[in-house]
């Protein structure tokens, strides 16, 4: 008995520890305008974030590209019509656009993509989402950034 008391609570440090550090967002968007989840989680503590997206379609980028942007929340939507202007070949992200906190590139269907940013560009209880910027997309692929 005094051997699995130790070892239970070692466990349950570890797996404090691997909640305690998600640095990593991890997205899926699709055919139909949808991403496979409406809200991720990273840790305040992070000394630098991932997004990593994967586009699970098969249409090409022209047609039903993705990407990811994370701006605060009341800025999501000026910055995708902006976006809109920039158009693609700047990622339907507006240039040197202090709004955009971060942002991955656009991809089509198959393809992957990722980017990492400083992790203090987020605050933890901050008012953060994450969009498509494809022209029309962010009305549908729209999702809550928590800083924990």
């Amino acid at each position: 008995m005094k051997r699995t008391f130790p070892i239970a609570v070692a466990a349950l440090l570890f797996a404090g520890s691997a909640f305690a550090d998600n640095c990593t967002i991890d997205l899926d968007g699709n055919d139909q305008m949808k991403f496979d989840k409406s809200e991720v989680t990273v840790s305040a503590s992070c000394p630098e974030i991932t997004i990593n997206l994967t586009h699970s379609g098969q249409l090409p980028v022209n047609a039903m590209g993705h990407n990811v942007v994370i701006t605060q929340t009341g800025d999501y939507m000026p910055v995708a019509q902006d976006g809109v202007k920039a158009g693609l070949d700047n990622d339907y992200v507006p240039v040197d656009d202090s709004r955009v906190i971060a942002h991955t590139d656009m991809i089509g269907g198959g393809e992957t993509t990722t980017v990492t940013f400083p992790g203090d560009k987020l605050s933890a209880g901050g008012d953060y989402s994450f969009f498509c910027s494809f022209p029309g997309h962010w009305t549908m692929m729209v999702g809550k950034v928590i800083v924990e």
